[in-house]
């Protein structure tokens, strides 16, 4: 009789656990089914007033997709973010490490107090730093170019990453790192074979994290690039299919439904790295 009782608390405890999952998972899915139920509609059924918002009626369709791909220079946009989020992600990756790795292990004045104004750095709303980095970009002659955007976004990547691996750096035990430097590795050595392979969680977290921050950046994208070839899928998307007051809806949606899909799979696949690695950094920073 026991047995049973418990059996039924424990059935009755995943109900409930389960019960208080189902709004937060509609809240976080709803978004990417109407994007995709929009994209596969008609526009007669789009701008129908009649229909269902949120069911197709008519029959599923795939003309949005196909006027992306053979009428827009989509491809191109996506190809262009993919460049820009990976190598604008490793610069700043390897400014990170160095930095970050500097600041918890290192000891030099104003250590503290260096590594504070590097995280309030990152708070500066990007909006008031668009300006006087145009000047700078426009300087350097990368102005209209993918490369200004390689050039800024490390700008804003830098300070966040460099904090959270400061806060991962500081779990790893200084015993380890103080033995290799006891049998003749240089910091540098120490740096690249002890403490970066103990650290991939954290530098898997700082990498998501860097790569969908500039995939969806779209100010600085908007700003510094006006020739649709060098555009972004954010930008490209938006300016192409927005003309004044007319939304091209369905082909919004289809790329909005496209664009995400990157980093929907680097998020599945390194998911739980993210977490223990964010976590930590935050913790411990």
């Amino acid at each position: 009789m026991a047995a049973v009782q418990s059996r039924g608390a424990r059935i009755r405890s995943s109900m409930f656990g389960y019960a208080n999952l189902v709004p937060f998972v509609f809240f976080a899915l709803f978004p990417f089914y109407f994007m995709l139920i929009t994209s596969l509609k008609s526009d007669n059924e789009l701008y129908d007033l009649k229909a269902v918002p949120f069911l197709i009626q008519t029959g599923a369709i795939t003309d949005h997709y196909r006027f992306l791909f053979f009428d827009t220079e989509f491809l191109t946009w996506m190809t262009n973010s993919l460049i820009i989020s990976v190598v604008a992600t490793a610069i700043s990756l390897v400014i990170s490490v160095l930095a970050g790795y500097s600041l918890a292990r290192l000891r030099f004045a104003g250590v503290g107090s260096f590594g504070t104004a590097v995280f309030i750095t990152y708070l500066v709303p990007p909006t008031l730093l668009f300006l006087p980095l145009s000047q700078v970009v426009v300087w350097l002659g990368i102005s209209d170019s993918i490369w200004a955007l390689i050039v800024t976004y490390p700008t804003f990547l830098v300070p966040f990453s460099t904090w959270l691996l400061m806060g991962y750096f500081r779990t790893i035990p200084r015993e380890v790192e103080e033995c290799a430097l006891v049998d003749g590795a240089t910091r540098l050595q120490s740096l690249t074979r002890i403490v970066l392979p103990m650290a991939i969680p954290g530098i898997v977290c700082v990498t998501l994290f860097g790569f969908t921050l500039t995939w969806n950046e779209f100010t600085y994208a908007l700003t510094f690039v006006s020739q649709t070839a060098n555009k972004t899928a954010v930008v490209g998307v938006t300016a192409d299919l927005i003309r004044g007051d007319i939304y091209y809806w369905g082909s919004l949606m289809a790329g909005a439904v496209l664009a995400s899909v990157p980093i929907v799979i680097v998020y599945v696949l390194f998911l739980d790295y993210y977490v223990s690695g964010l976590t930590a950094g935050a913790v411990k920073g």
